[in-house]
């Protein structure tokens, strides 16, 4: 009997964790669909009390009119940025707690990569089965007409910079970063942000990634990725 009740135990805390994205949705459709101005209310004091700190040691408005988010693989790193002046001031950094794949673009649905490349949020959804998240706007342009290039199809979509710690193809930050970063973004508005996805820190001196086994255009897109990594320099950690 106590095996039993510990297996049980084991399978609740299972689905617990990782089939949110099953039970989560059953569970809202009862207890109602959130709203972004609940998510201000319930989250943003505590999330903003953690966060304006941080834009008051860089000595930038809160909230900032620019806002860049800038995730490298690689290092499991995303850091916060924000619009001074003409320039850029760091804010802050998180680790990711996950993201799936390896270097390289995603290329196609169901492969289970993080994309690469320069994007903006699209949406915030304050009913996320990862607690909140904020989707990007892959693929954008440039993904579909390098596709168009390598004649595939079926680029998948639904990438997401969420909460929890599990991720399939997205950037999964943990609940109190999301929630900072969520609050952030909409108190910013969502046309104010640049997210820059990265296989690694590219600003490092004689940082480079193989891309023998990656189609011909990867490294021209690196190129592009380093190019607007250069406003913004590295800069003393503020995590």
């Amino acid at each position: 009997m106590i095996m039993g009740a510990a297996a049980a135990l084991v399978s609740v805390a299972a689905l617990w964790r990782y089939g949110r994205a099953v039970w989560y949705p059953a569970y809202r459709s009862v207890a109602g669909r959130l709203t972004v101005e609940d998510i201000l209310r319930d989250y943003g004091p505590a999330a903003e009390g953690r966060l304006k700190p941080h834009f008051e040691k860089a000595g930038a408005a809160y909230p900032p009119p620019r806002v860049a988010l800038l995730a490298f693989k690689e290092e499991k790193r995303l850091e916060l940025w924000a619009g001074k002046g003409r320039g850029w001031a760091p804010i802050r950094s998180y680790p990711i707690l996950a993201a799936s794949g390896k270097a390289g673009p995603k290329l196609r649905r169901g492969d289970r990569q993080v994309p690469e490349g320069i994007y903006r949020i699209e949406a915030l959804n304050p009913n996320s089965s990862y607690h909140l998240s904020m989707k990007l706007n892959y693929p954008n342009a440039d993904d579909c007409a390098r596709a168009k290039e390598d004649e595939r199809s079926d680029l998948g979509g639904d990438i997401f910079i969420h909460g929890k710690d599990v991720s399939i193809g997205c950037i999964a930050l943990g609940d109190p970063a999301i929630e900072e970063l969520f609050v952030l973004v909409a108190r910013a508005g969502i046309g104010s942000v640049t997210a820059i996805s990265a296989p690694c820190d590219l600003r490092k001196q004689g940082k480079t990634v193989d891309t023998s086994s990656l189609p011909a255009w990867v490294p021209r897109l690196h190129q592009d990725i380093a190019c607007a990594l250069r406003d913004f320099p590295i800069a003393p950690r503020a995590d």
